[in-house]
């Protein structure tokens, strides 16, 4: 039996404001098969970094969760670190019409 990876909303927390704001980036590339993918990178000294993408691919074993219709996916590598994290999106009143800075305030 395959599973299909779907977490329940106490796994991972993807907030109304985190998913309208990915929504409305999302209206505006115009291709509805686009998913906001959050991964996290590197260890080390440095410690882990978070990124966030839109991806047209869901690959076998990602997990989704879906707010509002916007598909949040997560790798099978990256979702162990995010168990419990909250995507959230908060607008700095400077920063409000700078849609390149949104990713910056999506908070884990």
């Amino acid at each position: 039996m395959e599973s299909n990876n779907n977490l329940n909303t106490e796994a991972v927390i993807f907030t109304d404001a985190a998913a309208m704001k990915v929504g409305s980036l999302l209206t505006e590339e115009e291709n509805p098969d686009l998913n906001l993918r959050v991964y996290v990178t590197g260890g080390g000294c440095a410690g882990f970094q978070y990124g966030f993408s839109f991806d047209e691919n869901k690959d076998e074993g990602d997990t989704e969760v879906v707010k509002r219709g916007v598909r949040l996916i997560v790798d099978p590598m990256s979702i162990q670190y995010l168990m419990g994290a909250e995507i959230d999106f908060q607008e700095d009143l400077q920063d409000q019409l700078d849609q390149e800075k949104w990713h910056q305030y999506l908070i884990l």
